[in-house]
């Protein structure tokens, strides 16, 4: 009875986790935009901080997959990377994220590696390629800021046909989003 009881009291906490932390989280961001000018207008509703940001989100989406967004984004995009000191932040959050490419991006691309533990592969973003030795960084999931560096002969990295900003999806969701390539023969 009382294993049953434990074990009963233990999954309902853990299915209830998620939830709990998605209306934290809900509460959370509506509070502090409530807290700014938002609360003090005529036609405010609780909620409408969260839904504002939600709109803004749908139309810069809406503005960047389109042929002009496009164009205009990439005119934002080098504005913002010759600004002096906020420059050199945005480009440092670009390559974090995996947007940067061109010999300054920090990934240079995504390789399969092989795991040594399980006798499978795993995802790695190569950082440096020398002639005897790549250097290949296995992000953890689902957070790849943490992970270890890894120097391998090029031999033992299969380069895949993706994008860093895919691969880091993947890791993010925990393989649930695709990696959108194929090993390169």
């Amino acid at each position: 009875m009382r294993r049953h009881l434990t074990r009963c009291l233990v999954a309902g906490v853990v299915a209830l986790l998620p939830i709990g932390g998605t209306v934290l989280t809900f509460l959370y961001i509506e509070h502090e935009l409530a807290a700014s000018w938002l609360r003090e207008q005529k036609y405010y509703f609780p909620g409408m901080g969260v839904l504002l940001v939600l709109v803004l989100l749908y139309l810069v989406g809406l503005l960047v997959t389109t042929f002009l967004g496009r164009w205009m984004w990439r005119l934002v995009d080098r504005g913002l990377d010759r600004l002096p000191l906020l420059g050199a932040i945005y480009r440092t959050l670009k390559q974090i994220l995996g947007y940067d490419s061109g010999g300054d991006a920090l990934f240079h691309g995504v390789a399969l590696v092989p795991s040594t533990d399980t006798g499978g592969v795993q995802i790695g973003l190569v950082t440096r390629r020398d002639a005897d030795r790549w250097t290949v960084f296995l992000p953890g999931a689902p957070n790849p800021s943490n992970g270890r560096l890894v120097m391998l002969e090029p031999s033992q990295v299969t380069m895949v046909d993706s994008e860093v900003a895919d691969a880091l999806k993947a890791l993010v969701s925990v393989g649930k989003a695709d990696l959108r390539g194929e090993p390169d023969s």
